[in-house]
């Protein structure tokens, strides 16, 4: 009997998968269970209309995140920190930091976990920081540190 899984099954197969499932095995444990449903025209009709609908959406989602990265190839943020005579900051210009003046200076907001980087910046000038906007989809930051 095939079966759309509606849930990851531990060696079985993963949610929205259509399988063979022994007649026994879907109606004594996966139909009560709520775990799959038969794979009949009116529900083959749902499973592609919601992959289709995923699909579209990622789509979008990966579209906005390209324009979001060429937006930030344009644009510089600027950070001002405390700094020593030879050039060191007292403490570091984290991913946290960058996200908040990106935010601030130019109104786009960036989760920090997506912004890559290595570790906290401890020199004055320009760097470049690269940020993970989707999946395949990646920006640069330029990062201007200036001493207050």
């Amino acid at each position: 009997m095939k079966v759309i899984l509606k849930a990851d099954i531990k060696g079985v197969g993963k949610k929205d998968e259509v399988i063979n499932a022994s007649d026994g095995y879907a109606r004594n444990f996966l139909f009560p269970k709520n775990l799959a449903v038969e794979a009949n025209n009116d529900n083959m009709n749902k499973l592609k209309a919601q992959k289709d609908a995923n699909q579209f959406r990622k789509d979008t989602e990966k579209e906005e995140a390209k324009k979001v990265a060429d937006k930030l190839t344009k644009i510089m943020v600027r950070i001002e920190v405390k700094a020593g005579e030879n050039g060191k900051i007292f403490g570091g210009v984290s991913a946290k930091e960058i996200a908040e003046n990106l935010e601030k200076q130019h109104k786009i907001i960036i989760d920090k976990k997506k912004i890559d980087l290595k570790e906290t910046i401890k020199t004055l000038g320009v760097h470049i920081v690269d940020v993970k906007l989707f999946e395949g989809v990646f920006g640069k930051i330029k990062v201007d540190v200036k001493s207050l």
